[in-house]
């Protein structure tokens, strides 16, 4: 029994859900538009301002789909009308971030700065040389361009150096014992 699958989607005033067949859903909203593919085997149906999804059995596949597929379109709902964001911390002496047009570029202790290009309908902000913001409309996208910019220089347990998220937590580890 899946209880995220079972519960119904409110959907906002200014936003348009269009289900074409192969279960192509697209979602329109203030911020912009989505279209992904649901499983198939789920029934999507849109009535009286809100979306339910069912599934056609208690097969364990459609029972791992039901919660998948609700998620998925929760999240499309979300993300056209309030977005996503996930934020980045720099920890390390001289480590910066700054921005050239589209361009995010970090210093982080290489020889060269890193240049980084986001991806389509990605927004990276810097609002201090220190913190970084990855705005977007897809949580997906957002996610993995957070982690590939993660992973330009991974924080290290040692001193905590390097990139991480804001709420991450480093494990730090005893260094070398004196005489």
């Amino acid at each position: 029994m899946s209880r995220i699958g079972k519960k119904p989607i409110p959907i906002g005033e200014n936003v348009e859900i269009k289900i074409e067949p192969g279960n192509i859903v697209t979602v329109k909203g203030p911020k912009g538009q989505l279209t992904k593919k649901i499983p198939e085997c789920l029934q999507i149906k849109v009535e009286e301002g809100q979306v339910t999804v069912q599934r056609p059995s208690d097969k364990k596949e459609h029972l791992s789909l039901h919660g998948l597929g609700r998620t998925l379109l929760s999240n499309m709902i979300e993300g056209v009308t309030k977005g996503f964001a996930k934020n980045l911390e720099l920890v390390g002496v001289g480590y910066r971030a700054a921005k050239q047009g589209n361009t995010l570029v970090l210093n982080v202790g290489y020889s060269q700065p890193v240049h980084f290009v986001p991806a389509e309908g990605i927004e990276i902000e810097v609002p201090a040389p220190t913190k970084i913001t990855v705005k977007g409309i897809d949580k997906e996208t957002v996610g993995d361009t957070a982690a590939r910019i993660r992973r330009i220089r991974p924080p290290e347990p040692y001193k905590g150096k390097g990139i991480k998220y804001e709420q991450e937590h480093i494990r730090r580890k005893v260094g070398k014992a004196g005489k």
